[in-house]
């Protein structure tokens, strides 16, 4: 009885080693790479949260010179009243000049894309010794942006509206339901034909009097060939009009696997110390 005693001491020894150091080593990557995360899907608008105050304390607004970067290029600047995008942002991106007198640097990105997904970092340029200009991180995010998803059940003769959410969108293509090829339905400038109708203003193209021959699935493509959404349709008779948003399951952030996995480490670390203490006893 001593003997397995012994066994399972050494044993819960070992392992309450190799917990408190895989604690230590994830505790230590996520404080090293903590950042926010946020995520959205194609067309909508984005806000990458950013205060400066924290970092810099009180600041004349006079003096606010903010920059949003990527890891390979810079994406924003506002100076004063001078104002910098790069080309793939312009018109699409802005850190409001009343909010930031007040602390709030965060950057809006309109009508956001697949390609906008990637980790950005926001600095403050301040005046550093002998006139020179230094520049502060403040804050880094992570911007995560999905497709749309979704099914659409029609009956023949009716219309399917396929919503192509941005201006980015210059491509429909089309697979039926039992082949493996796809098919070019609609180029972004083509004119509108007795089936098909882009509208004038929102952007929406409709398939008119829908055959059991549209069946299948439909990509929206962007001027990268990348989805910005897929639709599966449905056509049959005496189908009642339906239109389903598939629920993406996003995938977790760095900052999530690292928190589950130091909770599960922890929950195991107490069930061998009270173990542990048993074995004592």
């Amino acid at each position: 009885m001593k003997t397995v005693r012994k066994r399972h001491r050494f044993f819960i020894k070992l392992l309450l080693c190799f917990l408190v150091g895989s604690l230590v080593d994830s505790s230590s990557l996520s404080s090293a790479s903590h950042f926010q995360s946020v995520i959205s899907t194609v067309g909508d608008k984005v806000v990458l949260p950013c205060s400066w105050k924290p970092r810099l304390g009180e600041v004349a607004p006079s003096a606010c010179h903010i920059q949003w970067r990527t890891p390979v290029e810079a994406v924003f600047e506002l100076w004063g009243e001078q104002m910098w995008q790069a080309e793939v942002f312009e018109g699409r991106v802005e850190v409001p000049k009343e909010k930031l007198g007040s602390g709030d640097c965060s950057l809006i990105i309109s009508d956001v894309q697949i390609g906008d997904t990637g980790r950005y970092e926001s600095f403050m340029v301040v005046d550093g010794g002998r006139s020179a200009k230094t520049r502060v991180f403040i804050q880094s995010v992570k911007l995560s942006v999905f497709d749309h998803k979704s099914f659409q059940s029609h009956g023949p003769g009716q219309d399917l509206v396929l919503d192509l959410h941005t201006r980015h969108s210059v491509r429909v293509v089309f697979q039926g339901r039992n082949s493996s090829e796809w098919l070019d339905v609609w180029m972004k400038g083509d004119a509108n034909s007795e089936r098909l109708e882009k509208h004038p203003l929102r952007e929406q193209l409709t398939i008119k009097k829908l055959k059991r021959s549209d069946e299948g699935t439909y990509k929206v493509l962007d001027e990268n060939g990348l989805a910005v959404s897929t639709v599966q349709l449905s056509v049959e008779e005496n189908s009642t009009a339906l239109k389903v948003h598939q629920i993406q399951e996003y995938p977790e952030t760095t900052d999530d696997a690292a928190a589950k996995s130091s909770c599960s480490a922890l929950l195991i670390l107490s069930v061998l110390v009270t173990s542990f203490h048993i074995l004592h006893h």
